[in-house]
């Protein structure tokens, strides 16, 4: 068995056994069906890689892994209507906004009346306020995962169309839709898009919103990341470093643009909702997901800031001053040293939503999904290394910086992110 062959089958292997552990461990019944049924799919991957010659195994292993791990549990969960709790959420925010014009419970009582989300992610439950669960095409359509799935693939591609146009600094890597396919084969989409979905589109829109920053189009990057922002409270440092990238790239009219747009569609998206109902507004989407509303939140995976904060006022302040100064210092970092390409760009915002996610009162593992798919899809889009200082040209204002991108290894590149199993390129 060759060395490539041998990656293929651990990578798979691994990804399999990451799968068999919900099944093992998980109490919860969509995370158990999905690890049943993406262990198989993973081991049928290991298998073929490890049997098989030539691009027919990978073809038949990324196609295992592709079965097992999204088509079959996917439709299945979607068709059941079974999936975590924030799949219900949204889709009664929609209903509610459709009928009230606010996507919030004037008195939630239960962990479950609470919806963390800013009014945009209500539209993705509009399909199943409309169509329904009386038929399984109406379950299946109407799913608000199926669109959070969808939006996320729109936006992987998109941004890589964008790159892939050309410009100094800005190279695409070749083999793009097998690249897309081994990302969402692997358990750090597949997962989050059959029990949840919602952090997918959010993810996609930051994405493509630094593509199109990296490429000059000011306007259109700021549309983006207000669309991202209109999701949840989160995608807000995007809009620092797509700022920061455009300031230093193609100077400040670019950044100012930017920033004009992404005002403009936050308040278009955003304000409408929130004057309807501040008050419901401020305490689901800001109090509770921080644990300061009366119920309190669920989101309490055994983080820095979740420990800190349990051990009374001044655990909690010690959190928040280690959270301020960790976004300060990554501030200081944007003005002292600009992100010079999308790949540093989204190094960037990975470090930022860490820091974030680490020392905030509340939070779960599953978070860390966000930054590190932006991390993994910036490499795999584009296959060069970020800010190759030794082949760097001076930057100029009013344009892109003339620096030529390092190309990575294809085979190399990615294989501490995804399955390096699934890796495309040489055998």
């Amino acid at each position: 068995m060759t060395s490539a062959a041998v990656k293929w089958v651990a990578g798979w292997a691994g990804a399999g056994v990451w799968a068999a552990g919900f099944v093992a461990f998980s109490t919860l019944a969509p995370h158990r069906i999905w690890g049943a049924s993406a262990a198989v799919g993973y081991l049928g991957a290991a298998l073929a890689a490890g049997l098989l010659r030539g691009p027919r195994a990978r073809s038949v292993a990324l196609g295992s892994a592709l079965t097992g791990a999204v088509a079959v549990p996917f439709g299945y969960l979607l068709l059941t209507g079974e999936g975590q709790s924030e799949v219900g959420v949204i889709q009664r925010s929609a209903a509610l906004l459709l009928h009230s014009g606010t996507p919030y419970l004037a008195e939630p009582q239960a962990v479950t009346d609470y919806n963390p989300y800013l009014p945009g992610m209500a539209l993705f439950g509009i399909p199943a306020a409309l169509l329904g669960d009386g038929s399984p095409v109406a379950r299946l359509l109407g799913d608000a995962r199926l669109w959070c799935a969808v939006v996320l693939l729109l936006c992987l591609v998109g941004g890589r169309a964008v790159l892939r146009r050309g410009g100094p600094g800005h190279v695409a890597a070749p083999g793009g839709s097998t690249v897309l396919a081994v990302l969402i084969a692997s358990p750090l989409v597949a997962f989050p898009l059959c029990v949840s979905g919602v952090d997918l589109p959010l993810a996609g829109l930051c994405w493509l919103g630094l593509a199109l920053a990296a490429r000059g189009r000011g306007g259109a990057a700021g549309l983006a990341l207000a669309a991202a922002c209109a999701l949840k409270w989160t995608a807000l440092p995007a809009v620092a470093v797509a700022a920061a990238l455009l300031a230093g790239s193609y100077g400040t009219r670019q950044a100012l643009r930017c920033a004009s747009a992404w005002s403009a569609g936050v308040v278009a998206l955003v304000l409408p909702v929130a004057l309807r109902s501040p008050g419901a507004l401020v305490e689901q989407v800001f109090a509770f997901p921080t644990g300061q509303a009366e119920v309190a939140t669920p989101a309490a995976s055994p983080l820095p800031g979740r420990l800190l904060a349990e051990l009374g006022p001044a655990g909690r302040y010690t959190a928040v001053l280690l959270l301020v100064c960790g976004g300060v210092a990554v501030a200081v970092s944007l003005v002292t040293r600009p992100p010079a390409g999308c790949v540093a760009a989204a190094d960037r915002l990975a470090a930022g939503l860490c820091v974030a996610f680490l020392f905030a009162p509340a939070g779960r593992f599953g978070y860390f999904a966000l930054p590190l798919l932006l991390v993994v899809w910036s490499r795999l889009a584009t296959g060069v290394l970020p800010g190759a200082r030794s082949q760097a040209g001076p930057r100029r204002r009013g344009g892109p910086p003339t620096t030529r991108p390092t190309a990575l290894p294809q085979a190399t590149h990615v294989a501490r992110h995804v399955p390096a199993a699934a890796l495309p390129g040489r055998r």
